[in-house]
């Protein structure tokens, strides 16, 4: 199934990889442009516009909360009926600590607040949160793929797992454009990830 789309392309392959170029392209634009400063940093609002931005020459729903139900394997993200008190409860969640900004993470993820590209906008909105609260972001080339998706797969129940291999991959380079796209990587990241089944409401 290929998402409906504003690029009017109906193979799922072509599709990522436009989604990809034209997202890393947006992605670019936020840190060069000074838009990511002007960001509250932790606030689902600006996950919102970091979204809008990354996809809205891509989706009609960029920027959006979904409105269906999605899962990955066996598990099932947030429900649509408790989305909105779910995105509440995580704006109030403390940051003041790499745990505390972990936990937050993993809430959101949990989450999934948007239909597609929630990963890439994602990790901008925890780098965002790092730099502003503890002085250091996530070097994602020192994140081994497999580790993180097991992680990430792993920490709804227990995250000291994702705690351990995001504290190593903490660097104080919170202004290289290098380590900043690292973090866009789609094909890297979320190859063989996104199997999302979805139930239309």
């Amino acid at each position: 199934m290929t998402l409906e789309n504003k690029l009017g392309l109906n193979n799922p392959a072509d599709l990522a990889r436009e989604e990809e170029r034209i997202s890393k392209k947006k992605a670019m634009e936020l840190f060069e442009n000074g838009i990511l400063d002007k960001l509250e940093a932790g606030k689902f609002s600006s996950l919102k516009s970091i979204h809008k931005y990354l996809f809205e020459d891509i989706y009609d729903f960029a920027g959006k909360i979904r409105t269906v139900n999605i899962s990955n394997g066996n598990f099932r993200f947030a429900p649509v009926m408790y989305l909105e008190a779910a995105l509440e409860n995580i704006d109030k969640m403390k940051q003041s600590s790499f745990d505390e900004i972990i936990e937050k993470y993993v809430e959101m993820n949990i989450a999934h607040p948007f239909r597609e590209g929630n990963g890439r906008s994602t990790r901008i909105w925890l780098d965002l949160i790092l730099k502003k609260e503890i002085g250091q972001v996530i070097d994602w080339s020192k994140v081994d793929k497999e580790d993180y998706l097991m992680a990430m797969e792993r920490s709804p129940v227990k995250d000291i797992e994702l705690k351990f291999i995001l504290k190593n991959a903490l660097t104080h380079k919170v202004d290289s454009r290098e380590v900043y796209m690292k973090g866009i990587d789609h094909s890297y990241y979320y190859e063989g990830y996104t199997t999302f089944k979805t139930e239309e409401l």
